[in-house]
């Protein structure tokens, strides 16, 4: 097929994929233990052989980036909440920012809402989840977390808004 980039295993982002197809439906020969304390199959040994279910055959495993959809999904979803603030959510202030003013606070939400200086550096996960902004000579970070509707534990699903509620934290880098 000729669509495969060169090999990027480890970079984060990548997947495994067919040599001869491309595809993502590939297995591996591997041996998994029980764990009774944790009541779940681990991960013991993998072994060489790969196979890939759209050829049916024998294959080599090569790494490819991909633009997943959940991620992207993920991402549209904390963009929306930040820049407009639609979406399930709630916003946390620290300490440390409010102290600052009112109108401090004020600058560092209407920069958190304009912020779009994301890359591959800053934002390696492409989800648009964290950043930093400078108001008065003072940065200032902001991370979006995912935790489930009742805000008890984390989101079983990111890309889901009705399983998810964002918050948006806005802190100094002391409070980290």
């Amino acid at each position: 097929m000729g669509i495969l980039q060169d090999d990027v295993i480890g970079d984060i982002g990548a997947v495994p994929v067919c040599k001869d197809c491309g595809s993502e439906r590939v297995a591996r020969d591997a041996w998994a233990c029980w764990n009774a304390e944790t009541g779940l199959w681990e991960l013991e040994t993998v072994f060489d052989e790969c196979h890939c279910h759209v050829c049916e055959e024998t294959t080599t495993l090569v790494w490819k980036r991909v633009e997943s959809v959940p991620r992207k999904r993920i991402r549209e979803l904390n963009d929306l909440y930040r820049t407009e603030g639609r979406g399930n959510g709630l916003v946390v202030i620290t300490h440390g920012v409010q102290e600052k003013g009112e109108d401090f606070v004020n600058r560092v939400c209407d920069a958190v809402r304009a912020f779009d200086g994301f890359s591959d550096k800053n934002d390696p996960w492409g989800e648009h989840d964290f950043g930093s902004v400078e108001i008065e000579g003072e940065k200032i970070f902001w991370k979006i977390d995912y935790y489930d509707p009742t805000l008890t534990a984390g989101s079983e699903n990111p890309a889901n808004e009705a399983l998810t509620k964002r918050v948006l934290t806005l802190l100094l880098p002391s409070e980290y």
